[in-house]
């Protein structure tokens, strides 16, 4: 046989594997389009922020945690009133499930002056001498929520957390400074209970939290919800967040007051 008459036998071999191939592809990706189609129309992405002011109750801090001076940066020292904001983007999908990412930065700063030296980081701070401190507490937060029951006017949502945490706490007086920064990685469990007695009024109840021997961490919002429209969400309440650690070099608990507004925007 002569090599003229092989080439085209082969491209005819050819195009019957791409018509083979291609045949076999468009149902695949109609299946998959349907697919992503049926799941995208479950689905929810919302986005968030909360403002208002954070106010100071108790902050105890110890560094190192054997051998360290005790010093409360809000009952020794004089702790502002700060602005702070609160973003996370959500997303729900086949109904009942919920993913979501929140970045909460915090920074307060206390002023004053002790009557007695404080042991800080290694560092021997003087009495009497104007000191400062600065309190950082940036947590960032991936939570996974399953919904257990939506009915009627009733919504109640378990779930868990993962928390990282990235804190620092320094300490400054004329000619010397100090800080201490930690950064690790918190599991909480997590929960939700709104209620709508209203048709666009309603309560809720959103909470993570855990506890262990080394520390504890809590986070609670209670706010009342205004559904202006389908898509937008609005809520006033307050939060309290609280816990801390008490562990190898750092001994550290506080209480935080948030007096918070928010809204989301579901797309």
């Amino acid at each position: 046989m002569r090599l003229g008459s092989i080439e085209p036998q082969r491209r005819s071999a050819a195009r019957a594997r791409r018509r083979v191939s291609l045949g076999r592809a468009v149902p695949c990706l109609a299946v998959g389009l349907l697919l992503s189609l049926a799941l995208r129309a479950q689905a929810q992405f919302s986005v968030g922020a909360e403002t208002g002011a954070v106010i100071s109750g108790y902050n105890d801090v110890r560094v190192p945690n054997v051998g360290g001076t005790t010093v409360s940066l809000s009952e020794e020292l004089s702790t502002a009133t700060k602005a702070f904001v609160r973003v996370r983007v959500s997303y729900t999908f086949a109904q009942r499930h919920w993913v979501s990412l929140l970045v909460a930065p915090l920074r307060l700063e206390a002023q004053g002056s002790l009557g007695r030296a404080v042991h800080f980081d290694g560092a021997d701070f003087p009495a009497h001498a104007p000191l400062s401190a600065t309190y950082r507490f940036d947590s960032y937060r991936v939570t996974y929520r399953y919904l257990l029951d939506d009915q009627g006017s009733l919504r109640i949502a378990v779930g868990i957390t993962a928390k990282i945490r990235d804190a620092a706490i320094r300490l400054q007086t004329p000619g010397l400074s100090r800080e201490t920064t930690n950064t690790g990685f918190v599991p909480l469990l997590s929960g939700q209970l709104v209620w709508w007695p209203g048709a666009r009024v309603g309560l809720v109840l959103d909470m993570d939290a855990l506890a262990a021997p080394q520390g504890r961490a809590e986070d609670v919002l209670a706010a009342v919800l205004l559904a202006p429209s389908r898509h937008l969400q609005l809520y006033a309440g307050y939060r309290l967040l609280e816990g801390g650690a008490d562990v190898g070099q750092v001994y550290n608990f506080a209480l935080l007051h948030y007096l918070c507004l928010g809204a989301s925007w579901t797309f």
